[in-house]
C-alpha cells in the first residue's frame, strides 16, 4: 500500500509541475500570484507534508519528506547522530527525517534514485516564498547550481539502482 501512495504522490506532483508550467510567465517575485501561490503552498504542503516554507521544495527528490523538519535542518542526508532505532539524536521520540525520507524514496520509481543527489545549502533568504515561483523564476540553488553536474546525477541514479 505503501509504494501505491509515494507512486501516486510522485504523480500528482508532475500533474502540479506540468499544470503550473505554461503559466510560469506569470510567477514573479513578490506579485499577487506570488502571494497566492504562497497560500497554498502553506496550507497543501503544510498539512501533508508539515513544510516548513524553505522556498526551496525538494520534497520529490527527498521521498516526500520535508527536509526541513530536521532538528538540525540538514539537506544532504543524515548527521550521524541516528539512533540504532532510527529515531533521531535531538529529538529521540521523533522518527529521523532521513530515515523517512530514504525508505519512502526507495518505494518511489521515478524520483526516488535523487535521493543520492548533493542538494545545494539551504538558502535562509528564501524562507516563506513559493518554492513554484522559485523554481520558474530560476533563483532557485538547483536550478543554478554546480554541485552536480548532470552527469553526475546519471551516475548517481545508477548507483541508486544497484541492489
Amino acid at each position: 500500500m505503501k509504494n501505491f501512495f509515494m507512486i501516486f504522490q510522485e504523480f500528482l506532483y508532475d500533474i502540479a509541475h506540468n499544470f503550473l508550467k505554461p503559466f510560469s510567465g506569470l510567477f514573479k517575485k513578490n506579485s499577487v500570484v506570488e502571494k497566492i501561490l504562497i497560500g497554498l503552498e502553506k496550507v497543501g504542503k503544510g498539512a501533508v507534508y508539515n513544510c516548513q516554507m524553505c522556498g526551496e521544495c525538494i520534497l520529490h527528490s527527498t521521498g516526500m519528506v520535508c527536509s526541513m523538519n530536521c532538528p538540525k535542518t540538514l539537506r544532504n542526508g543524515p548527521c550521524g547522530g541516528v539512533r540504532l532505532n532510527g529515531n533521531c539524536e535531538v529529538k529521540p521520540e521523533m522518527k529521523c527525517v532521513w530515515v523517512r525520507a530514504f525508505e519512502n524514496a526507495t518505494q518511489m520509481p521515478k524520483y526516488g534514485s535523487e535521493m543520492m543527489w548533493i542538494q545545494a545549502p539551504v538558502d535562509r533568504t528564501m524562507k516563506d516564498s513559493s518554492a513554484w515561483v522559485n523554481i520558474y523564476q530560476e533563483v532557485d540553488p538547483k536550478k543554478m547550481s554546480n554541485w552536480q553536474t548532470e552527469e553526475d546525477n546519471l551516475r548517481l541514479q545508477e548507483m541508486w539502482r544497484v541492489e
